[in-house]
C-alpha cells in the first residue's frame, strides 16, 4: 500500500517506518502538528524530522505551522481527553484530505507509538475521519515498538521532546490546573 503517514516527531516516526517498510508499504511522511508550542519546540522536531528524512531517504511534506487557528479550535475545550480527541481530529483531518487528494491507498499516524496518547481515541477519530474522506485508516498499535523508535533516535541523536507539545499539556507539566 501507498500509505501516509502523520508524524508527530521524529523519534515517534522511527518504529513505524521501518516497521511499515519491512511490510513492504510504500511510506510518505506528513509533517503536521500546529498544536506543538512554543515556536522554537515545534522547529526542532522539525529539524529533527528533516535529519531523519534525510539519513533513511523518506519523503516527508511539510505543512504550515497554523497555531492561531488551532489554538482558536483547542481552548474551546481545556478538559483531557476531550482537547486530545480534538487535537487528534483537528491534525488527522487534514492528514486524510491530503492522502485522498494525492492517491494514497490509506492513511495512519505515529501517535498510535505513544503510551502517553488516548490509543482508542485514536483509533476512533482515524477511522471516522477515514469513513468521511472515503480513505482507509490503517490501524496498527505501534507501542510495542517504542523503545526501538528511542534506539534509534538516540543513534541517529535525534531530539526527543519532553511533552506531547501542546501549549495546555505544557502548562500541566509545570504544575498549571485548570481553572474553572
Amino acid at each position: 500500500m501507498k500509505l501516509l503517514v502523520h508524524i508527530c516527531c521524529a523519534p515517534c516516526f522511527a518504529y513505524p517506518y521501518e516497521r511499515l517498510v519491512e511490510e513492504g508499504h510504500d511510506v510518505v511522511g506528513f509533517w503536521y502538528n500546529p498544536n506543538v508550542h512554543p515556536y522554537m519546540e515545534y522547529k526542532a522536531r522539525e529539524e529533527s524530522l528533516k535529519k531523519f528524512a534525510e539519513i533513511e531517504g523518506v519523503e516527508v511534506i511539510y505543512n504550515d505551522y497554523d497555531f492561531i487557528d488551532y489554538l482558536k479550535m483547542q481552548l474551546q475545550v481545556t478538559e483531557r481527553p476531550e482537547r486530545c480527541e480534538r487535537c487528534y481530529a483537528y491534525r488527522l483531518e487534514k492528514t486524510a484530505k491530503y492522502a485522498k487528494q494525492n492517491g494514497f491507498d490509506a492513511f495512519t499516524t505515529t501517535l498510535l507509538v505513544s503510551h502517553h496518547q488516548y490509543h482508542e481515541a485514536i483509533k476512533k477519530v482515524g477511522n471516522e475521519i477515514g469513513e468521511k474522506y472515503d480513505i482507509p485508516f490503517y490501524y496498527e498499535d505501534f507501542r510495542e515498538g517504542l523503545h526501538r523508535g528511542n534506539a534509534i533516535a538516540k543513534a541517529y541523536g535525534l531530539y526527543r521532546q519532553k511533552y506531547c507539545g501542546c501549549l495546555i499539556s505544557e502548562w500541566e507539566r509545570f504544575g498549571g490546573k485548570n481553572q474553572k
